[in-house]
Formats: structure tokens, sequence, C-alpha cells
């Protein structure tokens, strides 16, 4: 069962909690452990008077709960002294909450410009100026959550309230914006707009209405928002009587109403209204698709030749059957086409161990890593190309895909994402070779707000022996609703993780330089090094290659259960969730099951899943566990094996706390007469020489000793510096050795 949400140790302030919907945010973090201060200027519902009484009675309330709490009674207009009190009393600031208002209803003719200013200065800029205080720190500690209190009057506008309807709609944007901006520094911010009995709604609603109003039907929204198990930002969600919903922009598909080299008119926007006004095929934009990234589109639509009448070039208005369009570029006809495509030459893909060495360096491959010489020096007696290089020849080959090579295949690249990922090696890379790849469009489906493309790309070596396969699943946004199925049986499935903490994890942060560096490897797309060009699509600095990502993980894993042994890499899957940001630290999660190696990979600074569902299937060339005969070989030393072997499987952490590999020489009459290897980084015991990971320490006893040892009627280290015990590699593992042998006895 999930733990409860707790705030130990985080402080809270909450505007506005001397009543009302403020009050009862202080009590329930107060109740869940935070240190609480209680902002009240003791104003009525209108602004008017001042007083100490509502803060210092909740202070008291929850201070008689056993809980911590002080008092504020600055007005929100004084942020900074606002803070000052967390900073003073608490040390820390971790979660605002801007809930502070008063209301000056009037109809639009009567408001004054009195009325107007002290609703902005008190709803939206005393927010702005207590979250400018708490900015700073809350960057510094690399956490915050923010919560901004807006109304379903700013969102729907409601009569007599035109002023505070403009200052509540403010506060939306004021949210999006920290949302943005406060992402690389683990800060959130979310928007709510809550229906509750309070002090500005006590004698305007019913008694019977405020009562099903209880602020206590709202408080357990934003706890969830503050806490640091949940991701959201730049959320906007109605709340009350114990329902919570979020809510979100709709967009049309919209008209093109000109054409290239022509001026727009108010006739064309006459003619074409029912079109730009019909929600049928809309869409859900976000910060990163928005207004801008919607511009470019359409600037390339009208370059191409785009038709007034249907916002798409003339030259796909119609179909070969004349009969009308539909609003996607696939129907039963292109589709048809597109899938009885083969490409008819094998792309030819030449790559050099310097490409090889690119690719690693490009998806973080350090000289600092245990092991990683083998993917940087073509010298290196075991120098091996990373499994996840085999996407580079694919990915050049079905290129031409994109670019118009497939007939009934017309894709707006402003609007193609890549969605999932699968790569299949059927042998290692070679170090250097020339190879041959062909694509074939292996379906179309329609998912509703786009189509799914899947690219099957096979690819071969000089010996015209298959090395690898891929399929591109690439998400053309806006593209849906053409008929077609939903579901395929040729797509590689993601898989969820199983239901427990991760077996392994491996942060590691990337560098500022990594999309530059990476894009040397055959990406290109300036979406990655050009800001101006990030811009344009939405984001606000470029983002990492979604594919450097898949490299990065993909390391981690053949670090973690291949000891970097390029051989046991079978196959990957993976689907993209989420951009990186170059600088940002990701985490790979690993969950193994058999020979299959779940993960997802985050972001560490946002917690947001960057890769998600995804897989890494290795090959297991573990041989059989072979039973161990007790002394059959008449030497004393198998039944300490045999006690070791009965020791691991019983506690398979044992050897995972190890996590080394050892290789015993056992003597007796002055010559070899057994080896043994305890491989600890696979959890196996067994006789001979290590089969799969090299050893790192290698041990030299006589039998007779080998049990004294065992048994602990000899110390290993007089046994060490008598000669009795001959240790060879890194000795200090040897240490790690004793926690085989504790309670000795049963030895």
């Amino acid at each position: 069962m999930a733990s409860p949400i707790r705030f130990d140790g985080r402080v809270v302030l909450v505007t506005g909690s001397g009543g009302g919907l403020g009050r009862q945010h202080a009590l329930a973090f107060a109740e869940r452990g935070a240190s609480v201060v209680v902002n009240d200027l003791g104003v009525d519902r209108t602004g008017q008077g001042k007083g100490s009484r509502p803060a210092d009675l909740v202070v008291k309330e929850i201070r008689s709960k056993g809980g911590k709490a002080v008092a504020n009674y600055d007005s929100v207009e004084d942020g900074e002294k606002l803070v000052e009190t967390a900073l003073k009393n608490f040390g820390r600031i971790d979660v605002v909450v801007n809930n502070a208002g008063i209301l000056r209803d009037r109809s639009f003719a009567r408001i004054s410009d009195k009325d107007w200013d002290i609703i902005h200065q008190i709803h939206l800029r005393g927010s702005f100026l207590v979250t400018r205080a708490a900015w700073p720190h809350m960057k510094k500690q690399n956490f915050g959550r923010i919560i901004m209190t807006s109304s379903a009057a700013g969102l729907y506008g409601n009569f007599g309230q035109a002023n505070y309807s403009a200052a509540k709609m403010g506060l939306l944007g004021l949210s999006n914006t920290l949302s943005i901006e406060g992402q690389k520094y683990n800060i959130s911010c979310n928007t709510i707009a809550p229906m509750a009995g309070s002090r500005l709604t006590e004698d305007i609603f019913p008694p019977e209405l405020v009562e099903a109003l209880k602020p206590e039907y709202v408080s357990p929204l934003v706890l969830y928002l503050c806490h640091d198990q949940c991701n959201e930002t730049g959320g906007l969600f109605e709340v009350g009587a114990g329902w919570a919903s979020k809510l979100r922009w709709e967009r049309t598909d919209g008209a093109i109403l000109r054409k290239k080299g022509e001026n727009m008119t108010p006739e064309a926007v006459r003619d074409n209204w029912d079109k730009l006004a019909c929600f049928e095929n809309a869409d859900h934009p976000n910060k990163d698709q928005g207004a801008i990234a919607k511009m470019m589109q359409v600037l390339g639509d009208i370059e191409a030749g785009a038709d007034s009448s249907k916002g798409r070039p003339s030259s796909q208005n119609t179909s070969s059957s004349g009969s009308p369009p539909s609003d996607s570029s696939f129907d039963p006809v292109s589709g048809a086409q597109a899938k009885s495509f083969v490409s008819p030459e094998l792309s030819k893909f030449s790559y050099s161990p310097n490409d090889a060495i690119t690719y690693a360096l490009g998806v973080g491959t350090s000289l600092a890593q245990e092991n990683a010489l083998k993917f940087l020096y073509e010298g290196d007696e075991d120098f091996s190309v990373l499994p996840s290089y085999a996407v580079i020849p694919a990915q050049q080959a079905m290129s031409g895909a994109l670019s118009g090579d497939v007939p009934g295949l017309s894709v707006n690249l402003a609007k193609l994402l890549h969605g999932e990922q699968y790569m299949e090696l059927y042998k290692p890379m070679a170090p250097s070779g020339t190879l041959s790849s062909q694509y074939r469009v292996a379906d179309i489906l329609d998912k509703g707000s786009g189509a799914v493309i899947l690219l099957n790309v096979d690819t071969y070596n000089e010996k015209k022996e298959k090395v690898a396969f891929n399929q591109f699943s690439l998400f053309i946004v806006g593209e849906g609703k053409f008929g077609g199925k939903r579901d395929s049986d040729v797509v590689k499935p993601t898989v969820d993780h199983p239901v427990r903490q991760p077996d392994a994890s491996f942060s590691e942060k990337t560098d500022i330089d990594q999309a530059a560096l990476y894009r040397v490897t055959g990406d290109g797309n300036p979406l990655h090094i050009d800001p101006n060009f990030a811009a344009m699509g939405g984001f606000k600095e470029p983002i990492l290659h979604g594919m450097c990502t898949f490299g990065f993980s993909t390391r981690h894993i053949l670090k973690q259960y291949c000891n970097n042994d390029v051989s046991k890499i079978k196959a990957i899957k993976a689907r993209f969730a989420s951009p990186v940001l170059p600088g940002q630290t990701i985490q790979t999660d690993m969950w193994k099951e058999g020979s299959r190696v779940h993960f997802e990979t985050k972001v560490v600074e946002t917690g947001k899943l960057c890769l998600s569902k995804s897989y890494v299937d290795i090959v297991d060339t573990q041989a059989p566990k072979a039973s161990i005969p007790k002394a059959s070989s008449g030497l004393d030393s198998d039944l300490v094996f045999a006690e070791v072997r009965s020791r691991l499987e019983s506690n398979p952490g044992l050897a995972k706390s190890i996590n080394a590999v050892f290789f015993w020489n056992i003597n007796k009459g002055g010559k070899t007469a057994s080896q043994w290897t305890l491989d600890m980084k696979k959890g196996d015991v067994y006789r001979g020489e290590p089969r799969e990971n090299k050893a790192q320490c290698t041990i030299t006893v006589n039998d007779e000793d080998m049990m004294a040892l065992a048994q602990g009627k000899l110390n290993a280290q007089q046994a060490f510096m008598t000669g009795k015990l001959k240790l060879k590699g890194n000795i200090l593992l040897a240490q790690k050795l004793g926690q085989l042998f504790k309670d000795n006895s049963k030895l």
C-alpha cells in the first residue's frame, strides 16, 4: 500500500488563511506534518478593517493539535515580509498557496478605478509579489510548489465581476509561465478554480449550499499538487463538493484563408467561417504546441500551395475516385498504396571505428566509466560498438519515407513526433563495415487525434546476413479520424514494468553540449541546436534527441546486467514520453524479470518520465547450475562452496551487495586440485574458470587451509601475511567475501 502523503520538514505559506478556504488549507498541511505560516490581514471580504485575531485563532488551533504554525498579519502586497516570516521561524519556504482575496462587485458601468485597482492589487499583484519573494529560495533548494487560486468567474465570466474575473484569469496566465520557468528547478505551479464556502460567499450562497461546498472538499487537491510525489505543473483544476477535474484548451483545425502571394480578406473569413469555427477535428494544444508552432505549420502549408477551402495543399484535395477528401491526408486508397510499398533499393551505410566512437561519445560514454575504453579506443583488444548504434543506419534508410518516396504517404514534418522505437540485433555490430537497409510501411493506424505510421527497417551486412531490425512508430499530429483501424498485430508493443521498487537505478548528468555532439551521428534537425528553431516548435530551448536518451539508457542496462558485453543485448523497446534538455540529469530505473530488463527513464530535475514502458531483452547464456557433489573429489573445500551456493540461493541480495567475480585455485599436495568461480555479478557458484565475466580477484589456497578459513579457525589476514593465502588482481575485493562466511559454525 502506498505511503500516506506527508509534509514533514516542509514549510508552507498560505495567504488569506485566517478563515474559510485558506484556514482549511493551513489546518490540512499542519495535520500532515508541515510547518505553516498563517497569513491574514484580518480584513472583511471587501478589504475593509484590519486585525490579528483571524490568524491567531488558526495558529492556536494548529498548535492545540500538536502542529507547528506562526502568524503573519502583513498584506500580500508586502510579499517579502510574508516569506521572511517563514525563513525567520522555520529556515526555508517550500510551498506557497496564494489564496488571499477580496470582492468589490459592481456592474461594469459602475466599476470605479479604485474598485478595479484594489482587486488586481490583492489577487494578481499580491500573488506575484509573494511568489517572487519565495522564488529564489525555491530555486536554490531545487524544490518548490506554488498554487494560484483562480475562479469560475475568471474562466467563464460572471455578471458584476469584471474586475475580479480579469484578475483571476491573469493568475492563470502567471501560473502557466511560472510552470515553464520553474521546471528546471523542480518548481511546479498549478491553478485551482475552487467552489467553496468562504468569507467571500458566506452570505451569498444559501446555508445548505455552503455546507455542501465545504472547504474540506477542496484542500485535498491542493495538498496533492504540493507534494513531492506530484509532477503536475501548468495544470488548471476545477474543484468542489468532493469533485475535481482538469481543464484544457481546445483549438479547431481552422482554415487557411489565403494562398501564397495573396492577401487575406474579410470575405475569406466569412466564406470559411463554418470550418474555422468547427470543433469536429479539434486538438488540445499545450505550451509545446502553441501559436508559434501552429503558425510555422500554416506557413509551410501555404508555401506548399494550400487551398483555403480545406487548409491543405491543393494537390491533395481530391482522391483518385473524385470523392470529397477527408481532413486527414490518409484515406483507404492512399493507405493501401503506402502499405504495399517496399523501398526498391537498399540504402547503403558505411561506418568506421571513428563513427562508432563518435556515437558512443554522443550517448554519454566517458573514460571515467568502468570498462568504457572498449567503446572509445579502436586499439582496445575488445573494441565494441554500442548495440543502440544499429538505429543509425536504419534511421538514414527510412528518411526517404518521410520525403515523398512512398506513394500515398504525405507527411507534414511539422506534425511528426517519434512515438516509439523497437530495435532487434541478430549479431553484434562489427567495428566497421558497409550495411544495406530496406524499409517498408508496416501499417498506418488511426488514433483519432493523429495517425501512427509503422516503418519497418531490415539491415544486412556485406555477407547479406541480417544484422538488425528496427521499427519506427511515428505519430502525425492531427492526421487521425480517417476511418482506419486503431490497433495492429505487427506493432512491437510496450510493456508495463513490475509493480515494485526498481531492482537497480542509475543516474547520469547529460552534458550541456550533448545534443550538439549527438547531431554529428547524423541527426541534424535544428530543433536540437538552434534556439530560434526550437522556439518555433514551442520549446524554450533546444532539446536532446530522443534517440540520444535511448542510447544513454541502453548503456546503463548494458553495464548493470551485461558487464558491457554487447553480445548480450538482443532487443530494445522504448516509448518516448517527454523531452530532455541538455545538461539535465536522467535516471534509468530497472526491473529484471528473467531475460527481460524493464526500464523507465526520467528527468531527475523535474521527475518527468522521458522513456516509459520500455524494456531490453538480453541473451541468457548462463549454463544450468550443476549440483555440487559433497566431497566427491576428496576435497573438504567442496563442502564450503556447496554451503556458499546454498546461502546465495536463500539470500539473492547477498550477491548484489558483493558484485564482484572471484576465481579460486584450490591446491592439495602442492598441485592444483580444483578450481571454482564465485560470480557475484550473476549470483552463481560453479566449478571451473569464469564463463562470462572476467575474474577481478584470483585466490590460491590449500584445501585444508580453505576449510580452516571458512570455519574461522584461520585468520584471513594472518594467512595472507604468512603466504598461506595468495591474492592476485583487486585484492581489496577479497574483504567482501567475509559476508559469505558469516556464521562460520555451520561450516
